[in-house]
Order: C-alpha cells, then structure tokens, then sequence
C-alpha cells in the first residue's frame, strides 16, 4: 500500500469516526440535553476532516492512483453514517491489498 492511500484511508476512518461521534453523541447531547456545544466542537472538526479527505481523493485524481468516478464514489460513500467501512475497502482494493481485519 501507498503512502498516499494508506493516508487515504486513516483520513476516511477519521472522517468516519467524526460523523458517528456527531450523530451517537454530539446531536443527542444537543437535543436531549439542551447541550449545543458539543455539536459545534464535533460538527467543526468533522467539517475539517471532510475537506481533508477532498483534498486527498483530489489528489489521488491528480496523480492518476483513482479515477474521477471512483473518486466520487468515496466522496459519496463519506456522507453515509457507516460509509468509510466500505469506503475504506474500496481504497484497499485499489491498491490491490487485502483490508487489515
């Protein structure tokens, strides 16, 4: 595996772990509780690790290591809940590696 997609691929599971900690916790917090700041905590560095993971896939685009539709489809595939899950196998298979368990 690549630096690029191994970095690829901690950023996705980054980005993935953020959106679960903002759906599981953060939102619940804020409307159970009455608690908005974990929401903007969470929500902003969610948004951050988004953009990383753009700018990655839109470098790996560049670089010619993804097409534009697969590239896509990861973007896509970040927006879901569980999504980095298969997201993540998608780059692993890319790089013609097995995923790690």
């Amino acid at each position: 595996m690549t630096a690029a997609s191994r970095g690829l691929r901690v950023a996705l599971w980054l980005e993935g772990a953020s959106l679960l900690g903002l759906l599981a916790v953060a939102m619940p917090l804020k409307y159970a509780a009455g608690l908005p700041g974990p929401v903007r905590v969470v929500g902003a560095i969610h948004g951050l690790l988004f953009v990383i993971v753009a700018v990655l896939l839109y470098r790996s685009v560049v670089e010619g290591a993804l097409t534009r539709r697969s590239a896509l489809r990861l973007l896509a595939l970040a927006t879901l809940p569980l999504g980095f899950l298969a997201a993540s196998r998608q780059v692993c298979r890319s790089a013609d590696l097995e995923p790690a368990p």
